[in-house]
């Protein structure tokens, strides 16, 4: 089991990077924030979990303890593999995953790529046991969606990746706040991919 790596960030794409550990190359897939915090020729440490299939072998990378014991968890559920779990984390936070799992918001959950109404019901019921210590210490009493400073959260998300990837702070601010105008509802992994179309297309 390869449990973390530590080394220099050798390469980042939208959902995975390469790290150089000891002369090796590991590719691991991780969400939008995970890569955010990734600066390329740096050393840094990050969780991992490998995944062993009969036909494959994929590694996944978490910034947090918290995230990978939830991307875990998730896939507890029938149904629910390490692609889709990674998309939910992606999507939502440890914390926005539990209360919607205690609040019994199927809607929230199923903002989730992937995830339609019956596996939003069955994280639900088979969750509601088992997300308790993910719950935030001082829950907001509105716990409806405000889409503002959700936004403003996902362009901070979306400009840090860009960043990491190469991109000047100049030059992907204004693309990120084009794309979020347009359509604010979209998730980070959303954007960041309209982001960099954009860009793209700028070159």
């Amino acid at each position: 089991m390869i449990a973390s790596l530590n080394g220099e960030v050798v390469s980042i794409a939208p959902d995975h990077a390469v790290m150089e550990c000891a002369g090796v190359g590991y590719q691991f897939l991780a969400t939008p924030r995970t890569l955010a915090r990734l600066r390329r020729g740096e050393n840094t440490r990050v969780l991992t979990h490998l995944a062993v299939r009969e036909d494959a072998m994929t590694l996944y990378g978490f910034v947090s303890d918290e995230e990978r014991r939830m991307f875990l968890l998730l896939q507890t559920l029938s149904g629910m593999g390490p692609k889709l779990a990674l998309a939910v984390i992606g999507t939502l936070e440890p914390a926005e995953i539990s209360t919607a799992v205690t609040n019994q918001d199927a809607k929230t959950l199923q903002t989730v790529p992937g995830v339609g109404k019956r596996m939003a019901d069955r994280m639900v019921v088979e969750l509601k046991d088992k997300v308790s210590e993910y719950l935030p210490s001082e829950p907001s009493p509105d716990t409806g969606p405000a889409l503002d400073p959700q936004a403003t959260q996902v362009a901070a998300q979306v400009t840090e990746a860009l960043v990491g990837l190469g991109f000047t702070e100049r030059v992907a601010t204004p693309a990120v706040e084009l794309v979020l105008a347009a359509e604010p509802e979209l998730n980070t992994s959303a954007a960041l991919k309209k982001a960099l179309a954009s860009l793209g297309k700028n070159k």
